[in-house]
């Protein structure tokens, strides 16, 4: 494929208009595992690590050239409330090397690039590390209201009887742990069950959601068997025993397309069509990328796999259509780069369900959409499967919620040199009415 020049001489300008442009030296990921399996006993900190050090030894980098580390975690940790500064101060970067946490759920990596490469565009760094983890296997869990107030009194308690005292009144209820909430607060509904309503407002049918998940899992195997994913994602040696993890384990060798339709709806028991088949598993896992501006990555000799183009965040009412972000961010990722969607060579969008991917698919091309929820005269543009996930994506590998960005930005970009295209597009859906997009080159 002919490398495109659409906007080349916009992509010089760099990001947003700036000079100097932002570059993706390397990325890598730990295989991603679904809940309490390979990585049941690993925490979300553990695993950031794991993918840091490996990212520093494989990029051949010095610690010492780091100048700032942004990362992310949804599923907050007790023990270690500040990932960022843990994983520097447990991976061999100089301890003066500062660091900060970012959340913005399932697009947390992403926005942890975007926040690291405002930083080497503001100049006040030149190399930094981004990206999210998360342990699906490490809840985090509390007490209840009554138990903890019973706790801070009894621990300032003096006397026997007020240490009595200080636990009268609770109920066997009480003393139960309180789980992280699965429910928007703004909606009352679980991610599926938002996933579900799109379904049913969309039209968006069980054979087609079932249909795209088997893609999904097809072109995942087919990835991992022709080894493109190797080089991101590194083998992992879980302790106790050390045992190897060096895929992930999720992705269906042999996806049988009839196996699907035996599911059971997970939401709505009765008329639903969200299934354990079509969404995304609850996964443990970490990505990391490694970004210069361009001057310091030619300095060290550093050939990046590639450039940020553009990106843009976005917000709607998570009480209409809740996982639409894509369909918000993406026409202003494309804006903010000078492109249109037939421009770039590859889209990656996340998978937090097949009902979500194929509503965001119909709304690029809708003109109903464009106009009423975008104030544009033409929607996006169709979407052309053949340039689409075309490596699978969450639904197969799984979705450790803060390492997907990174992950997404990586095979992206790794993708595009193998197909000799130049320009992808990477979007994302988040919890809350959150939408993400990115704008990658190569070039």
């Amino acid at each position: 494929m002919a490398k495109k020049t659409n906007g080349a001489s916009n992509s010089r300008k760099g990001l947003l208009g700036h000079g100097g442009r932002v570059a993706v030296v390397a990325g890598l990921r730990t295989p991603f595992a679904r809940q309490a399996t390979s990585f049941g006993d690993v925490s979300a900190l553990d695993l950031g690590r794991m993918a840091v050090k490996e990212l520093i030894e494989r990029a051949e980098i010095a610690p010492k050239e780091i100048d700032t580390v942004v990362f992310g975690q949804v599923l907050p940790s007790l023990s270690a409330p500040n990932i960022a500064r843990e994983i520097v101060l447990g991976t061999g970067i100089p301890a003066a090397v500062e660091a900060y946490s970012v959340s913005r759920a399932c697009a947390t990596s992403l926005q942890a690039i975007a926040s690291a490469a405002e930083s080497i565009l503001a100049g006040t760094a030149r190399v930094a590390i981004a990206g999210g983890a998360d342990s699906t296997s490490d809840i985090p869990m509390t007490v209840s209201k009554p138990l903890a107030k019973a706790l801070l009194t009894l621990s300032k308690a003096k006397t026997v009887r007020d240490r009595i005292a200080a636990l009268n009144g609770l109920g066997l209820g009480d003393l139960l742990p309180v789980p992280p909430a699965l429910t928007e607060p703004s909606t009352g509904l679980t991610m599926g069950e938002s996933a579900e309503k799109m379904a049913q407002e969309n039209g968006i049918n069980r054979k087609d959601q079932d249909d795209f998940a088997h893609r999904s899992h097809l072109l995942a195997a087919k990835a991992w068997a022709e080894g493109k994913l190797d080089d991101e994602v590194l083998r992992a040696y879980v302790p106790p025993d050390f045992g190897v993890v060096a895929r992930d384990n999720n992705v269906r060798e042999e996806s049988d397309r009839a196996s699907y339709d035996k599911l059971r709806p997970a939401f709505d028991k009765k008329f639903g069509t969200i299934t354990a088949g079509n969404s995304s598993p609850l996964t443990d896992g970490a990505a990391a990328v490694l970004l210069m501006n361009e001057e310091k990555a030619k300095a060290l000799g550093k050939k990046p796999l590639g450039y940020l183009r553009s990106w843009a965040f976005t917000g709607l009412d998570p009480r209409e259509q809740m996982l639409m972000g894509p369909s918000y961010a993406a026409p202003i990722a494309l804006d903010r780069a000078g492109l249109k969607l037939g421009d770039v060579d590859l889209i990656d969008m996340h998978e937090a369900f097949a009902a979500q991917v194929l509503s965001n698919v119909q709304a690029f091309s809708s003109r109903k959409f464009a106009a009423e929820k975008l104030g544009r005269q033409e929607p996006l543009g169709e979407i052309d499967m053949d340039k689409f996930n075309v490596l699978g994506g969450s639904i197969a590998m799984g979705h450790p919620f803060a390492a997907t960005g990174a992950r997404m930005v990586t095979q992206a970009l790794r993708e595009l040199h193998r197909r000799g295209g130049q320009l992808a597009l990477v979007t994302l859906c988040a919890a809350g009415g959150l939408g993400a997009a990115a704008v990658l080159e190569v070039q």
